[in-house]
């Protein structure tokens, strides 16, 4: 019972966050609050919106990834500069989501399974011991029980940062957090049992293979890493038409 009331609360405290995240990006947009501006308090915040400080927390984790805003020790959290035109922010407001998800998967697969094999060439011994930081982070947070996005998302950062090409992080850093599809589920439904570990399981096919020096490993495995999220982002979309 216990579980399935956690369960219940998991999207629940999602939907709350992405609200907060919303109301917050639209007064970046709307000018309401300019770059180099303070956020309101996180107490201030949370009495605004009638949310926990978990919720702010997490709302304001989710503007910082996206690029709008930097929390500096001490000091608050700032507005920053707006991203440059034609920086690609996919699934604001979309009507049909998982078709959304499976289009940026698939675009994402165009880059990421060459960003892994060019990781497994050239990767440093930094850039190397980062990509195993990240994946010990994600087993981390699902020990937790928190969400995982932002941390797959990092571990996917670092494998485009081991490319020792700028473009490759550049590319995610326009993508967004928000392309991990974990980040959608509060809109799209609870994971399947068995989901994270099975993400896990990719993952570290494509982290051992990369470490190990081995590009056509690292390829093989990034496409079977995006192409099944794909299959079962398709399997949630046909189970939704019937």
């Amino acid at each position: 019972m216990a579980a399935e009331q956690g369960a219940r609360r998991g999207p629940q405290r999602g939907n709350l966050a992405q609200g907060v995240i919303e109301a917050l990006r639209q007064r970046i947009r709307s000018g309401e609050v300019r770059p180099g501006d303070k956020l309101p308090t996180e107490p201030q915040l949370t009495a605004e919106f009638g949310v926990s400080r978990t919720v702010i927390r997490e709302a304001i984790a989710g503007l910082k990834a996206d690029g709008l805003v930097e929390p500096r020790q001490g000091a608050g959290v700032f507005v920053l500069e707006p991203p440059l035109p034609g920086g690609l922010r996919l699934h604001e407001g979309s009507a049909h989501l998982l078709s959304s998800i499976i289009e940026t998967l698939e675009l994402r697969s165009a880059v990421e399974i060459e960003a892994a094999g060019l990781a497994a060439e050239r990767a440093s011994p930094a850039q190397g011991a980062r990509i195993r930081e990240c994946f010990a982070e994600i087993d981390a947070v699902i020990a937790r029980g928190e969400p995982s996005d932002r941390a797959d998302f990092a571990f996917h950062c670092a494998i485009a940062e081991a490319t020792n090409n700028p473009l490759f992080p550049e590319f995610l850093g326009f993508l967004g957090r928000r392309t991990i599809p974990r980040s959608q589920l509060a809109e799209v439904g609870e994971l399947p049992e068995g989901y994270l570990a099975q993400i896990q399981q990719e993952h570290r096919a494509i982290a051992d293979a990369i470490l190990r020096g081995d590009p056509s490993a690292a390829r093989s495995a990034m496409r079977v890493h995006l192409q099944g999220s794909h299959e079962r982002y398709q399997l949630l979309m046909e189970l939704g038409r019937n």
